[in-house]
């Protein structure tokens, strides 16, 4: 399947793509964030979290030294920032396959830290930077579940 193609020019559109990704996750979505630093990986997970209405005053930050916040909304919000993890075997201290696995959804930055445990059915979003608040989304599904939703998503932005 070809992967779909989003262009953001503000941070505003940026957010409200990224809430409008959230309303469409459902429980055991995983959704991998793939980018550089900056890119606007966190940025993006905080705007999914609204979608998946965790409460507003919460602060949906970086689990970088945490490894995994959790987050109660319409859906329990699993959010993984592995840029720490420097072998996947680190990972066997972490309850990261509860978050991948479970009912929830998970959004893992740094995803290319699980190796070979990165999840065959995910949906990807690789971001690249095109300006000072502009960016390029890149949504790839895997899995047969995934492509067909992702199909079926009516969202703005399209390149």
């Amino acid at each position: 399947m070809e992967p779909l193609i989003l262009e953001t020019e503000t941070e505003e559109s940026t957010r409200q793509l990224g809430v409008t990704l959230g309303t469409l996750l459902e429980s055991g979505d995983i959704v991998t964030l793939w980018g550089g630093l900056g890119a606007g990986k966190t940025f993006l997970a905080r705007a999914m979290a609204r979608g998946l209405e965790v409460d507003p005053r919460v602060p949906v930050t970086s689990p970088t030294f945490t490894f995994i916040n959790e987050y109660e909304g319409r859906l329990l919000l699993y959010h993984l920032d592995l840029y720490r993890v420097e072998e996947p075997d680190e990972l066997d201290t972490l309850p990261w396959q509860e978050a991948l696995y479970g009912e929830g959804v998970a959004l893992v930055e740094w995803p290319e830290r699980l190796g070979e445990a990165l999840p065959e059915e995910r949906l990807d979003v690789r971001i690249e930077i095109t300006g000072p608040h502009s960016r390029r989304f890149i949504l790839q599904a895997h899995g047969t579940r995934n492509e067909k939703r992702l199909l079926s998503w009516n969202l703005p932005f399209k390149e």
